[in-house]
């Protein structure tokens, strides 16, 4: 996929910092619901972010797909207009001769038949993008999301989004603080001291920056006047998740600052300590006295500490930190406990409510939100004068102020534009420690090697080129499709030849010579750290690095040591990051280091396809061996058997692919023909039982959703007392009985964010008629790339396809890493040894 024509589509997508991150979070119609980081799409969860874009294009009544290939052979009931299908077994209608080879994605029919297939299906495969979720990609909402509050925890992700998705996102929080059944501790709450760490870290570096950010003052002039500019808000406004979306431009070349002093990498700190039991009895006196579920005295705990009960009585809006809970009910929460006091525009509400909807934005992908944007949203939530709240909240420094200067720098005495930026402290400092960390691995990287040798014998141009541009700089970004992973593998591979220190880190588990992500920052994987907590190691190497999000990726570089290098690689037109920010789509957009573009393309008939989508085509491409197929269904429970027939006897037949190596792909958990009704299909057919355990039986097929934005494949072996018990890649673990609901699905079928990093023989992606405003480019580049040998569309949302591939681009995010990238590089900043 990435072919010269892709690579000047990349290059030109690398240099719109705006627009070349996929936005895990659909379009929310209540701020309530931004939590959703897929946004406002069907309810997705991609290792909890998975989301699809419902601001996508609409489906048209017209012509549909008959010129399309069976790979199972049997045609669509009741259709009229499928009549010129291809089955891969090889058995063809007489009338179908001469159409078996042919697999038209986009739904044009030859000329030569009339006959069309009813696209619009009336089942419900995605969830409606009306409420919020509660996770990072796709948004596993249901209705409510009270109703539906397991699911809010799928959207790490990716993903969904900020919804509380029991499967990927809220209940991960809290999960994280439960120890690992067996002793020690268990990868979320290593992940979560790994953020701990980084959090204390930032925290220090803030306090030694010789330039403060001003949030002790009101502000005055120009920021004035751009702060009170919304302050009429007309009544009738558009959803929050309008606002968290529509990303305002990015700037141009900021002021050059003042160099900040890099501190050592502080040693590992424990797991945060479960609540007492003495502070879970204080909350859930006073949830009762409000009238609010005792359920939530753990959570609420566990999020405000010792003292929960005396701040959840001075404050109810507090009620908030539990990312299930929605200010509505914080609201009524409130007005039981305070009485008639409790207004729209108290203080303490308005305080909450700031650093709830920053919270929200940043599920859906924002690091920061333009103070306009904010006002907007604290309106829709009744607040009298949002303008004077954000100025309030300003002051008492609960958010940080950023002033973005737009344009050139100005003549002395004249104003600069600048745009006014507000962020919660963690994802604002963590962007800038890692703007810090880049520019200094750019400037320190290590003495001279054999490079020249090992590029000469390199096994491709591609791999050769990338090898010269790390032999002589710290900073190297390289895109290319799937095909091209082979690229920094090789790489890795050389500089293994010349004795250098090496790791290859992945999103998703891979081969022998990568470790995930999250395993590397845990410390479970990869190579050790020294006495400053840094790793022993030379060369790193970053597949996925669109997965990266902010924090992540700021704890990773700040464990990189001086002269050693950093490369990242991946596919900037896949889905982004499950987490907050666009961290290697600003980097692309930063031009502030070397980038390789490969020139290997992903090889047959889906490799073609792919690329096209990856450019804005849906093309018709000829797929002699059924590689590519199209399936034309009239509605939901007919896809549903549909795709459950192609996995289990039509793509097994005709390609000797077992059942276990196809993988299903749908934009949402939700709805008539989302990943819980095909999970419940599949494992009907493929693994019948009694669910006697939470639902599952041992040989069911699962994703194991650790913390948010991580989807892990496992296979269930037994349950007991202890806990359901998984076979991960051959490694056994456990799922405390209390955590498998919030952390634990059927993998049947997953969501395109679950899905990205891994790859599979066959893929058969179900998009049923409701699921047409889920769609958009970076969703279906990523759940056809996910094919191997053959993919097959069961498809239903007509000409909504093509639209979506050819207008729906990724949803904005608002960051600022591109521009402290630039200013760092404008200035020449040299970091302190």
């Amino acid at each position: 996929m990435s072919t010269d024509r892709q690579a000047e589509a990349a290059t030109a997508d690398a240099e719109d910092p705006a627009g070349s991150q996929a936005d895990p979070d659909g379009p929310e119609t209540d701020p309530a619901d931004a939590a959703d980081p897929d946004g406002a799409q069907p309810a997705d969860e991609a290792g909890t972010a998975d989301t699809a874009d419902p601001g996508g294009a609409q489906p048209e009544g017209g012509a549909g797909t008959a010129d399309t290939a069976d790979p199972g052979g049997a045609q669509p009931e009741g259709g009229a207009g499928t009549a010129d299908t291809a089955d891969p077994d090889g058995a063809q209608p007489a009338d179908e001769a001469g159409t078996a080879d042919t697999a038209d994605p986009g739904g044009a029919q030859p000329e030569a038949h009339a006959a069309d297939a009813d696209g619009l299906g009336g089942g419900s495969g995605a969830e409606p993008p009306v409420s919020g979720r509660g996770g990072v990609g796709e948004s596993p909402a249901g209705p409510t999301p009270e109703a539906d509050a397991a699911d809010a925890g799928d959207s790490a992700g990716a993903q969904d989004g900020p919804e509380a998705d029991p499967a990927t996102g809220e209940d991960t929080a809290g999960a994280g603080a439960e120890p690992a059944a067996g002793g020690g501790l268990s990868e979320a709450q290593a992940e979560l001291a790994a953020q701990k760490i980084e959090r204390e870290r930032i925290a220090r570096r803030k306090a030694e920056r010789e330039g403060p950010v001003e949030a002790g003052a009101k502000l005055s002039g120009k920021a004035a006047d751009l702060l009170a500019a919304v302050r009429a808000v007309e009544s009738g406004a558009k959803p929050s998740a309008a606002y968290f979306d529509d990303a305002p431009a990015a700037p141009r070349k900021a002021a050059p600052a003042p160099p900040a002093p890099r501190p050592a990498a502080p040693a590992p700190a424990a797991a945060p300590a479960a609540p007492s039991a003495d502070a879970v009895d204080g909350v859930r006196a006073v949830l009762a006295r409000g009238g609010a579920p005792e359920s939530l005295a753990g959570p609420v705990a566990a999020a405000l500490g010792d003292g929960a009960a005396q701040e959840l009585s001075e404050n109810p809006w507090r009620l908030l930190a539990v990312p299930a809970v929605r200010p509505t009910q914080a609201d009524g929460f409130a007005r039981a406990l305070l009485g008639a006091g409790a207004g729209p525009g108290d203080e303490r509400r308005t305080a909450v409510l700031v650093g709830w909807l920053l919270a929200q934005a940043g599920l859906k992908g924002h690091t920061a939100l333009e103070a306009a944007v904010l006002e907007k949203a604290l309106a829709q939530y009744g607040v009298p004068d949002p303008a004077e709240a954000l100025e309030q909240s300003i002051a008492e420094a609960s958010v940080l102020v950023f002033h973005e200067p737009l344009g050139p720098p100005v003549e002395e005495g004249e104003e600069q534009p600048v745009r006014i930026l507000v962020g919660l402290e963690g994802a604002a400092m963590a962007e800038e420690s890692l703007a810090d960390g880049l520019a200094r691995l750019a400037g320190t990287f290590g003495g001279p090697a054999d490079w020249e040798q090992a590029a000469a014998a390199a096994p491709d141009r591609s791999s050769a080129e990338l090898i010269r541009a790390v032999a002589g700089h710290g900073l190297v970004t390289h895109t290319g499709g799937e095909a091209a992973r082979a690229e920094p593998l090789a790489l890795a591979a050389a500089a293994r030849e010349l004795g250098l220190r090496v790791c290859v880190a992945a999103h998703a588990p891979g081969g022998a010579d990568s470790v995930t992500m999250a395993e590397l920052l845990s410390g479970q994987e990869g190579p050790g750290r020294d006495a400053d907590g840094q790793f022993a190691l030379d060369l790193l190497v970053v597949l996925d690095a669109p997965q990266l999000d902010v924090e992540s990726a700021a704890a990773l570089v700040e464990g990189v040591a001086d002269g050693a290098r950093l490369v990242l690689s991946g596919d900037p037109a896949v889905l982004g990051s499950a987490g907050a920010g666009r961290v290697f789509a600003d980097v692309l957009a930063a031009r502030t280091c070397p980038q390789l573009v490969s020139r290997t393309p992903d090889p047959g008939p889906v490799g073609e396809l792919v690329s096209g989508v990856g450019i804005g085509e849906l093309n018709q491409v000829d797929a002699p061996g059924k590689e590519v197929v199209i399936v034309p269904v009239q509605d939901a429970g007919e896809a549903v058997h549909r795709a459950v027939q192609l996995v289990a006897e039509s793509v097994p037949r005709a390609f000797g692919i077992p059942a276990d190596s196809v993988q299903v792909i749908t934009p949402g958990h939700g709805g008539s023909a989302g990943t819980r009704a095909l999970n419940a299909a599949l494992k009907e057919r493929l693994n019948p039982g009694p669910g006697r355990f939470g639902g599952f039986d041992p040989g069911d097929r699962v994703v194991h959703v650790p913390s948010p934005g991580r989807a892990l494949p496992a296979r269930v072996v037994s349950a007991d007392a202890e806990g359901l018990h998984l076979d991960r890649a051959g490694v056994r673990i456990v799922v405390p009985k209390d955590l498998v609901e919030s952390q634990v699905r059927h993998g049947w079928a997953i969501t395109a964010h679950q899905a990205v990093g891994a790859r599979w023989p066959a893929v058969v992606v179900v998009l049923p008629g409701d699921a047409a405003q889920a769609l958009s480019r970076d969703w279906v580049y990523t759940a056809f790339g996910r094919a191997e040998r053959h993919l097959s569309v069961v498809h239903g949302v007509d000409q909504a396809l093509p639209r979506a591939v050819a207008e729906v681009l990724p949803k904005p995010r608002t960051t600022r890493l591109t521009g402290l990238l630039k200013t760092l590089a404008a200035a020449g900043e040299q970091p302190e040894p």
